[in-house]
């Protein structure tokens, strides 16, 4: 199993502390570290490798959806900008979950290119500091900002 569908499986079991909201095609978290405030990912509900393997009219619906998803990070927490990415070849398996990353100048700090660049331009080893974790009361208090922009934009 991949580690994204191990995370939907806990998801589904009600084990998720990081689940903000189901949504047709897939589960809204918060990301286990936040050096980038408001950092989400959209897990696609099903083991699928790529966008392309998906019919016409699901693809539209998920990307529209993660679209959505994406809105709502930046509406809550104040994002100048929002980087996008779908990988899928790294540590949580190839099953298509998106990374929404809340952008706001300055925030790698300098490095590479004046503080301008891709997140991953950002040490790992500070991105995944401990200290980036949110505690339970941070954690509560950005799913309810998400989820209140969430159901904004779904009305």
């Amino acid at each position: 199993m991949c580690g994204i569908c191990e995370r939907i499986k806990e998801t589904k079991d009600g084990k998720n502390l990081f689940l903000v909201k189901e949504l047709e095609t897939g589960y809204v978290v918060i990301g286990d570290f936040q050096h980038f405030k408001g950092y989400t990912l959209f897990l696609y509900k099903d083991h699928v490798v790529e966008l392309f393997d998906l019919d016409i009219e699901t693809r539209a619906k998920h990307l529209q959806e993660m679209t959505l998803v994406a809105e709502a990070v930046k509406n809550a927490f104040g994002a100048e900008k929002m980087n996008y990415e779908c990988l899928g070849n790294g540590e949580g398996g190839a099953h298509i979950h998106w990374h929404l990353f809340p952008r706001r100048a300055g925030d790698i700090e300098n490095y590479g290119n004046n503080g301008k660049g891709p997140v991953w331009c950002y040490p790992m080893e500070k991105m995944y500091a401990d200290s980036n974790r949110p505690g339970t009361e941070e954690l509560e208090e950005m799913k309810a900002k998400l989820l209140c922009e969430l159901d904004k934009l779904l009305k």
